[in-house]
């Protein structure tokens, strides 16, 4: 029979690792990772002549094309998508509009494996092995995490139909596990930023702030260490206690 402590250990670790899996699958699903604000982004989409979002969309566009688009047009950046704000009446011979929407591409997977330079836009610069390797861990990591996390749940239903409490062991280092990809993601796109904004100053006018998607990652990760802990803590001490109740009953 299993003492209450664990159980209720047990069910803490599971709605904190519910928890964590619907904030990770919310994050990596949504575009709000990174935010540029802009003080009027119609005035300057008018003076560069309505190409932007031409040039925004254009299988052709590279990271410096994309990345100046987005600190004028207050932009968002995703992990698989990136979106502008734009005027819905964006014909040349129409007056500025005020009306704004935004309109956003995803990121193709060539894209996430493609090649980072020295000089962003500037393929004759040389490869940027930091920011190339940096932005595609921030793209695999959160799979693996939410991979683990899966898996990790796997194995505890599998101990609930054995009727025993010593796998969740493995459930808890797979959660450690999972916590320490989620962890490296977010330094891994830290990181990515704060090099890319090295390579490409923020204009005075812009400001650049990371947007709820990052803070829901950042919140995911200790979720899933305290899952872990409460896991592996209530495995080990009921285990212990049961060798030594049938020690003491042989005795």
């Amino acid at each position: 029979m299993m003492d209450n402590r664990f159980a209720t250990a047990l069910v803490i670790a599971c709605v904190l690792s519910l928890i964590s899996t619907i904030y990770m699958a919310a994050s990596i699903g949504t575009d709000f990772w990174y935010e540029y604000h802009t003080l009027s982004p119609a005035e300057n989409i008018s003076e560069t002549g309505r190409s932007i979002w031409e040039e925004f969309v254009s299988e052709e566009a590279d990271e410096k094309t994309y990345t100046d688009a987005l600190f004028r047009c207050n932009g968002t950046v995703g992990l698989w998508r990136r979106c502008i704000t734009v005027p819905k009446n964006s014909h040349w011979y129409s007056p500025p509009d005020t009306d704004m929407t935004t309109n956003c591409i995803s990121f193709s997977l060539s894209d996430q494996f493609m090649e980072k330079y020295i000089e962003p836009g500037n393929h004759n610069s040389g490869t940027d092995l930091n920011r190339t390797y940096l932005w595609r861990l921030q793209f695999l990591l959160p799979f693996v995490s939410l991979g683990l996390m899966c898996f990790g749940a796997l194995i505890g239903l599998c101990a609930c139909a054995c009727r025993s409490l010593y796998p969740a062991i493995a459930t808890g280092i797979l959660h450690f596990l999972a916590g320490l990809c989620t962890l490296g993601l977010v330094g891994c796109y830290v990181a990515g930023i704060e090099l890319l904004h090295k390579k490409l100053p923020l204009p005075d006018d812009v400001r650049g702030e990371f947007g709820w998607s990052f803070c829901l990652a950042c919140v995911s990760a200790p979720l899933q260490f305290m899952a872990a802990a409460l896991f592996i803590w209530a495995a080990r001490t009921n285990r212990k206690e049961f060798t030594l109740l049938k020690a003491y009953r042989v005795a």
